[in-house]
This record gives C-alpha cells, sequence and structure tokens, in this order.
C-alpha cells in the first residue's frame, strides 16, 4: 500500500492511498493534478487508472489502458507533458509514449527482431526527451535517448566489447515451438552464420519459474561459443513472466510438468526445423532452471548430449518438507506444501533425486557453492552421487564445489569469468570443438 504526504506540508499526516488487501497490487505515480496507478484489480496482467489528486480514493478510479490478457504492463514513467508506458507483448518489451501535448501516441521503434528493452534514468520532470536501455543478443547493453517531438534516437553510450569483434557477423531470430497441448512457445535464437554448419551444435538455456523472464539480451562470454559455429537459443517456458500471469500460472504447481514438456517441445522443434543436430545439443539452467535440467536428465535423457546444471534445486520434496530451511514455507506458493498427500505425490513424480533410473544419461557438469543458502550443497551432491550409482553411461558426471561462493557462484569479477569459462570449456568438449581458435577477427 502507498502512503502520501504533501511536501509543502511535511508536518502533516500521512494519507493512504488504497488500503492492503489479499492478491492486490498496485503502484503510483504523480503526474500534476492526478495520480496514475498501475493495478491488477480484475486484470491478471495489470491496466492503469487515474485518479484526482485532490480525492484518490477506489471509488474515483478511472480507467485509461485496458486489461488485456497476455499482454503485461511492466512500468509506467511520467512527466509532465507525456508519460511511457513500457509492456510486453509476446515476450517483447514495447515502450509506449503518450504525448499529452498534442494527444498522440506512438511506440518506440527497434531495429531488431528479438530485444530487452527498458526505461533508463530520466531525471528531470519537465523535459521532452526520454532515455531508456536497450539490448539485443548481438548488441551489447546500450543508452539511447528519443526526442518526443521528433522522434529522433541518439545512442548515448554502449558497453564496449574487448578484442577484435565485429558485432555485424552475427544474427539473431525468434521462433515458435508448439507444445503437445497447443501451446505456442518462443525461442530466442543467435548465432555466427560465417561460422555455423546446419544443423549446428545447440546450446539450449531454460529456467521457467517464479514468473521471471529470461532477457533476449548480450553476453560477451557467448562470442567463444558462436565463433566455433555453436547457436544459442533461449527458451521461454511456462512458469516464466514472458508472455504474462497466465504463462506463470501454466506453469507451477499442479501445472509444473508444462515447464518440462515446454523445454522438451522447444528442444525438438530446433532440430525438426534444422536448426540443432539431434546428437549435439546441451541443455543449461540453474537454481530452478536446474530443477529443469534434473527433470529432463529423468525424462528425456537421450535428447541431450550433455547438460550443465548450475546449483540446480534437484532435492524438491525432501526439501520442501523441512520447514527448518529459510525458504521452505515462502515457496509453498511455487511448489506447494508436500505436507499434503495429494501434492507430496504431484512434486515426488517429477522430482529429479525420486526419479533417477538405469539408463544412458547425458554428460553432466553439476556446480554448487558452499556457502548457498538458497540451495545447499548438498542437494546436487546428493543427487550426482545417486546417478553415479545409478547410470549405465560411460559419459562423465562432474561436481564442482565453490567453497567461497553462494547461490550466485563466485562473487569476484574473474572467478567469475573463469568459472564461465570452465562451463564453456565442458560445453565445448561435449561438441568436440575444445580447440584453440585464430584470434584474428574472432572473440575466442
Amino acid at each position: 500500500e502507498y502512503w502520501l504526504l504533501d511536501a509543502d506540508q511535511p508536518k502533516s499526516e500521512l494519507s493512504l492511498v488504497e488500503p492492503r488487501r489479499e492478491g492486490h497490487e498496485y503502484r503510483i505515480n504523480h503526474q500534476g493534478q492526478r495520480l496514475l496507478i498501475l493495478t491488477n484489480d480484475n486484470a491478471v496482467d495489470f491496466r492503469l487508472m487515474e485518479a484526482p489528486i485532490d480525492d484518490w480514493g477506489y471509488e474515483n478510479w478511472e480507467e485509461l489502458i485496458p486489461h488485456r490478457e497476455g499482454v503485461r504492463i511492466e512500468d509506467v514513467d511520467t512527466f509532465e507533458t507525456f508519460t511511457v508506458v513500457t509492456e510486453r507483448r509476446e515476450g517483447i518489451p514495447i515502450m509506449r509514449i503518450l504525448d499529452h501535448d498534442t494527444g498522440s501516441d506512438f511506440e518506440i521503434e527497434m531495429a531488431e527482431p528479438v530485444f530487452e528493452a527498458a526505461p533508463g534514468a530520466n531525471a528531470e520532470y519537465s523535459t521532452r526527451t526520454f532515455r531508456y536501455g536497450y539490448t539485443s543478443m548481438v548488441t551489447p547493453p546500450s543508452t539511447y535517448e528519443i526526442d518526443i517531438d521528433t522522434r529522433q534516437k541518439v545512442l548515448l553510450k554502449r558497453q564496449a566489447v574487448l578484442g577484435n569483434t565485429d558485432l555485424s557477423m552475427y544474427r539473431s531470430q525468434r521462433s515458435w515451438a508448439l507444445s503437445p497441448d497447443g501451446t505456442k512457445v518462443p525461442i530466442s535464437l543467435v548465432w555466427r552464420p560465417s561460422a555455423v554448419s546446419w544443423p549446428a551444435p545447440t546450446l539450449l538455456y531454460g529456467y521457467g519459474a517464479y514468473e521471471i523472464g529470461i532477457p533476449a539480451s548480450f553476453s560477451s562470454a557467448r562470442l567463444s561459443l558462436l565463433d566455433r559455429g555453436v547457436v544459442f537459443a533461449i527458451a521461454h517456458i511456462r512458469g516464466g513472466g514472458e508472455l504474462g500471469r497466465s504463462w506463470y500460472e501454466q506453469g507451477r504447481l499442479e501445472n509444473k510438468q508444462n515447464t518440462f514438456t515446454d523445454f522438451g517441445s522447444c528442444r525438438d522443434h530446433l532440430v525438426n526445423e534444422g536448426w540443432a543436430d539431434p546428437d549435439r545439443i546441451v541443455a543449461r539452467g540453474g537454481s530452478a532452471g536446474g530443477l529443469l535440467m534434473g527433470v529432463m536428465v529423468n525424462q528425456r535423457p537421450n535428447a541431450f548430449a550433455g547438460v550443465v546444471a548450475e546449483v540446480p534445486f534437484v532435492d524438491v520434496v525432501n526439501t520442501m518438507l523441512d520447514p527448518t530451511i529459510p525458504l521452505t514455507i515462502t515457496e509453498y506458493d511455487e511448489w506447494g506444501n508436500p505436507n499434503d498427500p495429494s501434492t507430496f505425490e504431484m512434486i515426488a513424480a517429477y522430482g529429479p533425486y525420486e526419479n533417477i533410473e538405469p539408463t544412458n544419461h547425458p554428460a553432466l557438469l553439476v556446480t554448487a557453492g558452499l556457502n548457498d543458502p538458497r540451495v545447499p550443497y548438498w542437494e546436487p551432491a546428493k543427487w550426482v552421487a545417486k546417478l553415479r550409482a545409478t547410470t549405465t553411461s560411460t559419459r562423465p558426471i562432474l561436481f564442482r564445489t565453490e567453497i567461497d561462493s553462494g547461490h550466485g557462484g563466485p562473487s569476484g569479477r574473474y572467478d567469475a569469468w573463469s568459472e564461465e569459462a570452465f562451463i564453456s570449456s565442458f560445453i565445448l568438449d561435449t561438441f568436440d570443438l575444445a580447440t584453440q581458435l585464430d584470434p584474428g577477427g574472432d572473440s575466442g
């Protein structure tokens, strides 16, 4: 809930905008003689309301932008003569300018089909320019400024990429997989045309939990893989937030299997469409995405040549049965409470640790942090031990524990790069591509 104070009368009483109630989320912005209110009241993906500054009670809220299921209104930025509404459609961020001087509105045009963009630092209220951040899978983080009157954009700053790297050598694209229930699942892809041979070795990344969307953003560490002919793909599966609240709801609790099925469908789509070599696909995910990796190892062991599971949440049943672990009770909304027998059976049906069977498992690299408070190191340790004792495969099952790390991996910049290099080496070795690159013109 929000309480407001008149800055001209700092000793006056605080005034409540709208009291809290179960399930209601709202945010406010002050603009002249009105409040703009972003609310999920009767709108799971939010709608925009306005109310007069002198009488902002709920009964006076009037709708400006209606709710559209699957189109998530993420943010509102207010200025003296215009408003910027950021929303996400089909997983793509859209920034819409509402110009109050002219009564017109327009969307900021972006040059690439797959990208991430968000409002930047805009300290001036009385202005006719707007700054925003932009990145894509082939464009480093950048800051732009757009003139509201002319709609001209100026690049103010772009993160440098060291080395003799020509970013025009890379391409990105959006594709859509079809899950068995008919749901279309977006995939973001990046590759280097001059290096790739089709079908290509492919690294498929997934997360699919907590309504967190995985951004189609730039990574300089990824270039070494692309320069060796690897295609990198992000599966924007259910359980994330890319396509609105319903996308999340369809991938949690009793619907959690959708997350895993979607990821497998994305893998199959890339094979069927000629992107991926079926014998050279590596899956990667961490934390809740590590749970996804664990399920793939059990449900689709022959679909992947290798799997990278970083700090994986693989002992779901036992963890969720232990309320003394700090995050257990707050996680009931995501996974369910296994003290309920039906929920226990639901989680146990996909739990990575419970469902290991003798089979020809893919090569695995599993990581853990000794000081991890979210996924204690013994979860991946016992999972790896059981896999090693059960598998019929001769491929490696590696377990790497960082002694000084927590959930996010090594905290030092060079230590973090070192770990990423280790993971990339495992991926390239799995693809049989672990050779020295000619540094001339390449990032490797």
